[in-house]
């Protein structure tokens, strides 16, 4: 189960703009960059990251319905911000793995605890 929407709103409202500014120059975090289905604003969402092979794999902790996942997929693609580099990922793919095997070992501990099963893999396109 992924984490409730009231932690999503605090985050919205609070932590992400704490961290926006500094979240594309930490390991393990990036900012998606993607525009909404509806108002067709350009949005900028922090999230965790992971590198697998030529992929990335984003760690859904409001699970595969969050607006930005929503909005990833039916652009088929978004652009990336990590480390000073920026990227375009194309061909979203849901993924649900228990054992979150895409991820780092101490990852998957944490990820365990937090119950999150879901993760969007983008390839850099």
């Amino acid at each position: 189960m992924p984490l409730p929407r009231w932690v999503a709103r605090f985050n919205l409202l609070v932590t992400n703009r704490i961290l926006g500014p500094v979240a594309e120059y930490m390991p393990g975090m990036g900012i998606v960059i993607h525009e909404g289905r509806k108002t067709h604003r350009r949005y900028r969402t922090p999230v965790m990251v992971f590198r697998h092979g030529q992929n990335f794999v984003i760690a859904l902790t409001y699970g595969p319905g969050a607006h930005w996942v929503q909005n990833v997929i039916a652009q088929g693609g978004c652009e990336f911000q990590s480390q000073g580099r920026t990227f375009h990922l194309a061909e979203p793919r849901l993924l649900h793995d228990e054992h979150r095997r895409l991820v780092p070992v101490v990852v998957r501990l944490a990820l365990a605890v937090l119950n999150v099963s879901d993760f969007l893999e983008l390839t850099i396109g």
